[in-house]
């Protein structure tokens, strides 16, 4: 979020501006609610175009606290960041600490740190499912002989390496950039390969278990 500065007699109280996001501590969308009781009012500052204010979750089981700036009618930033969504369920947790450490890099649009990390995560996967090798190239090699996935899936996975070698390394630049767009992408394959990894099976499981319970047929 761009730096917005408030210099003495330039900002005067503006209406309470509706705010909906997506919370950065509990992930629930709702919409937020006004600080009661802290004598603060939202600020209208750079000649009425941008609004600052703060809010806390609506969520009863979270109540976080979070500053916003609304700019010509739009949600241009919050503070803590909004982040990528990202279900950690059944996922080991060395590989949900490195990914959602690259999640936090992207929502502080810090995005080589968050490439990255991308690329920690992976190594992390192949050290989880014990895929063997000299370097990161040929252990997701190895990794692809022990995981079943999609193609699509399965071909990508060097891109990620690629992608995390252009942020580490100046020398080689298999990407144009290493910004927002190509983080939002390789966040998401991420944890779609994840998904197929760890979460299918647990989610079938899910299902098997739901099944009317038959018993077993008796012999005639």
């Amino acid at each position: 979020m761009r730096q917005f500065v408030a210099t003495p007699g330039s900002y005067q109280a503006g209406p309470v501006q509706v705010v909906s996001l997506r919370c950065p501590s509990c992930h629930q969308t709702g919409t937020f609610e006004p600080i009661a009781g802290l004598n603060v009012t939202d600020a209208v500052v750079e000649n009425g175009h941008v609004q600052l204010g703060q809010r806390k979750c609506p969520n009863p089981n979270c109540r976080a606290h979070v500053f916003f700036a609304w700019e010509d009618n739009a949600l241009v930033g919050t503070y803590p960041a909004m982040r990528i969504d990202f279900d950690t369920s059944s996922i080991p947790t060395p590989i949900v600490a490195a990914l959602t450490e690259a999640i936090t890099c992207h929502a502080n649009a810090c995005y080589v740190a968050s490439a990255i990390m991308v690329r920690k995560t992976l190594e992390v996967l192949c050290d989880e499912r014990q895929a063997e090798g000299d370097n990161l190239k040929t252990r997701i090699q190895a990794l692809i002989q022990t995981v079943v996935l999609p193609k699509a899936l399965l071909d990508g996975l060097d891109e990620l390496r690629l992608l995390g070698n252009d942020a580490a390394h100046v020398e080689s630049q298999a990407f144009k950039d290493v910004g927002e767009d190509e983080v939002d992408v390789a966040i998401d394959f991420t944890k779609e390969v994840l998904k197929g990894v760890y979460q299918s099976d647990a989610l079938v499981a899910k299902l098997r278990a739901l099944k009317k319970k038959v018993p077993p047929a008796t012999a005639s």
